[in-house]
């Protein structure tokens, strides 16, 4: 299992400077939305901006521990 803040973590530590909130959408520990404001998002895409998100969080997607992320991505 995984927590919020645990996600939220990896994330402000992989996209430095970035804005993370992220919940628990069904109180299980695996399904999640993550709202990410980051400069770094500025002039890629919709999809290029959550792969950046899906590829910061690759270990733990593909360990199993995030099941679902619903991700709403901002540039900041």
């Amino acid at each position: 299992m995984i927590t919020p803040e645990e996600i939220q973590k990896a994330l402000i530590e992989r996209l430095p400077g970035a804005e993370v909130t992220v919940q628990d959408l069904t109180g299980t520990s695996d399904h999640f939305e993550a709202v990410v404001a980051w400069e770094g998002f500025k002039g890629k895409s919709l999809i290029a901006q959550h792969q950046v998100v899906n590829q910061a969080l690759a270990s733990e997607l593909g360990d199993g521990r995030i099941h679902a992320l619903k991700i709403k991505t901002l540039v900041s």
